[in-house]
């Protein structure tokens, strides 16, 4: 996406929120201009959350998250043993927790949020979790963490701002998944996703654009957002009805039912 369309993008976004996260697929990081991304969303008085892998936080490349318009950089460590990488565990980690040490130095008002979403019956991988809770205690000085998780959704104090959240495994979306059912969604009423080449979609995990609701290339926001398809999606939600074939497919759904149960 040109830093051209982007400011576009947000100046129709001033209308509906003052935050951005950039996590739809891919990492920011990589990208060698994301300082001028950021500072043109300070510019028009956006607060950015990033979501990283944590491959890309080398000294020269993570100065950028100190920017003023940061006010989260999310972590997702799962992302270590879901790829093929020369790297040792601990050469990964080394740059995410300098990272950590840098903000604690320069007390930094932003969050780390270090992601595990891995903790289930099923799918709990203690083998991945109980070497990195060992660094985490002994690098944050903080009490046994396994003591601690209760294998739901939770977030435990590391530091000031620092924070190991917890949350269950989900399933990908796709159209090739048994379908999960209906239920509640934020999708549309409470966030959007817009892709590079300016699809709207409703949500951060439909990265291939399968609920392609407009293109801001060729249609205003407001218009998008007002559409039949896009109100219909909203009022489904509202009434625990999933429209639209890949959210029946989504279980990612599931851990808003529990919010709106309990």
């Amino acid at each position: 996406m040109s830093l051209t369309f982007f400011e576009s993008i947000l100046v129709q976004l001033r209308e509906y929120t003052d935050e951005i996260a950039l996590h739809v697929m891919g990492d920011p990081m990589v990208l060698s201009n994301l300082g001028d991304y950021l500072e043109c969303a300070h510019v028009l008085g956006f607060k950015v959350m990033i979501t990283t892998s944590g491959f890309y936080l080398d000294e020269h490349r993570r100065s950028v998250l100190f920017h003023p318009s940061i006010r989260q950089v999310n972590i997702s460590l799962n992302s270590f043993n879901k790829n093929s990488v020369a790297r040792s565990f601990e050469a990964y980690l080394e740059p995410i927790l300098a990272l950590c040490d840098e903000k604690l130095t320069q007390k930094s008002d932003f969050f780390i949020n270090l992601r595990l979403w891995n903790l289930d019956e099923i799918h709990s991988e203690s083998e991945f979790n109980e070497p990195l809770f060992t660094i985490l205690e002994k690098h944050f000085e903080v009490e046994s963490l396994a003591a601690n998780v209760s294998g739901e959704r939770q977030s435990i104090r590391l530091a000031s701002k620092i924070l190991l959240h917890f949350d269950r495994y989900f399933q990908w979306p796709s159209l090739k998944n048994e379908a999960v059912g209906d239920g509640y969604c934020h999708g549309l009423s409470k966030q959007i996703a817009i892709l590079a080449d300016g699809r709207v979609v409703p949500c951060c995990l439909d990265g291939e654009g399968v609920m392609e609701l407009g293109n801001l290339h060729a249609t205003n926001l407001g218009k998008i957002l007002s559409s039949k398809r896009s109100c219909d999606i909203v009022s489904g939600f509202t009434h625990h009805v999933a429209h639209e074939e890949l959210c029946q497919k989504c279980s990612y759904k599931e851990r808003f039912n529990k919010e709106v149960l309990s």
